[in-house]
């Protein structure tokens, strides 16, 4: 396993987020626009934050071994996959039963894409150091976020023409943030603000 290096830097970022520090979607969020704003010097002016001291985990990916065809499991049968999949919406109707019992809604358990790409962004935005667990600490884990924020653009290329105007809207504004936050924090951990030196007097 690769070695941990850790480093500490405090940086200033833009608080371009989708959702507050608590998780909670903001009142201006895209999740309402149809389709993404278009960068402007207005639109991405930034208000700035100060960001705690940040702990960059930059440890290498574990390298995935080739996968051969002949070490391919066989995928399962239709009526095995028809009977998993069965059991499984059964299974969500006896916890949507027991939700409602509760006195909530079981839609409150759907997934949908914007909530998909929402888990995704706020995933981001902890491995950048922006948002962080409640009661926790936020730490900087750099391979992890461009990670994430590929994974959120290999799905823009993937469902090309398969989105409506709203998803395709919220997940471009996803993007752009995220993009956005993770040059400016790499770009603050490379160049940390230097203290002033010792000012000299001069006697007259």
């Amino acid at each position: 396993m690769a070695q941990k290096r850790r480093e500490e830097s405090e940086f200033k970022v833009s608080d371009k987020r989708l959702f507050t520090s608590d998780g909670e979607l903001r009142s201006d969020s895209v999740e309402e626009q149809a389709a993404p704003p278009a960068p402007s010097a207005a639109a991405t002016a930034p208000s700035t934050t100060s960001a705690p001291v940040a702990t960059i985990a930059e440890a290498a990916p574990t390298p995935v071994a080739p996968t051969h065809e002949s070490d391919t499991p066989e995928p399962p049968s239709a009526s095995e996959q028809k009977a998993q999949h069965d059991a499984y919406k059964q299974s969500s109707r006896d916890l949507d039963a027991r939700v409602e019992l509760s006195g909530h809604s079981a839609q409150e358990l759907e997934m949908s894409f914007e909530r998909f790409m929402a888990s995704l962004y706020m995933t981001a935005m902890m491995q950048l150091g922006l948002m962080h667990e409640q009661g926790g600490q936020p730490g900087v884990d750099l391979i992890g976020a461009r990670q994430t924020i590929d994974t959120l653009g290999m799905i823009a290329e993937k469902t090309k023409g398969n989105l409506t105007p709203k998803e395709q809207g919220f997940l471009q504004n996803c993007l752009y943030e995220l993009r956005m936050a993770y040059v400016e924090v790499t770009n603050a951990l490379a160049h940390p603000p230097q203290a002033p030196g010792p000012i000299t007097g001069t006697n007259g």
